[in-house]
């Protein structure tokens, strides 16, 4: 008598099952993978700030004349959380038509700013010393020409470093502290000016 021939085995069915784990898996990597980018970029948005100098404003201390020679400047936003800008820090800022911009801080809310007949800078009326680090002269422009007290009311006055090409307070004022994104932190880029911003 002859045994009844077995079921052929269906090798669909497990294979089918490896190939929806394959799959579960992978969604899985991508997920994880999409939420770790995600928190990457929150957190660059959160902390951080990207530019190119494309003007020489600031020289020396930031070069640039155009986006392909420009200094490549990360602007941090960690400190404006736990301290206001102080003064001789560049700060990042957005100006009346929607650039970004970076200037060095001169005054502080509440404080004044004029220039007397020699061209000394003075703050409340009195000089202010400059840090040894920083060879500045600032030149007698736009509000600071008649030597009259400009009031910061709850700005910051801020000026270039290089004072014959900047576009600064002297022409628009104080800056608003809410048009503030950070301080300008660390030259990426070009390789040859890698540092701190000093």
């Amino acid at each position: 008598m002859l045994k009844p021939a077995s079921p052929k085995p269906n090798n669909d069915a497990p294979a089918g099952k490896r190939y929806a784990a394959a799959g579960r898996k992978m969604l899985r990597y991508v997920e994880r993978g999409l939420a770790i980018f995600g928190a990457i970029v929150g957190f660059y948005w959160l902390t951080m700030d990207y530019a190119v100098v494309i003007s020489p404003s600031m020289a020396p201390t930031l070069v640039g004349t155009n986006p392909d020679d420009g200094d490549r400047v990360i602007t941090e936003k960690v400190t404006r959380w736990f301290r206001r800008p102080r003064r001789w820090e560049v700060i990042t800022f957005i100006s009346d038509i929607g650039d970004k911009r970076m200037k060095r801080v001169v005054a502080l809310p509440g404080e004044t700013v004029q220039m007397d007949r020699s061209g000394e800078l003075l703050v409340d009326g009195k000089p202010v010393e400059f840090p040894p680090s920083l060879d500045l002269k600032y030149l007698k422009f736009g509000n600071l020409v008649d030597g009259h007290p400009i009031p910061c009311g709850d700005g910051y006055y801020v000026l270039g470093d290089d004072l014959k090409d900047s576009d600064d307070s002297r022409f628009n004022g104080p800056v608003p502290p809410q048009r503030i994104v950070g301080r300008a932190w660390l030259i990426v880029g070009p390789t040859d000016r890698f540092g701190w911003v000093r």
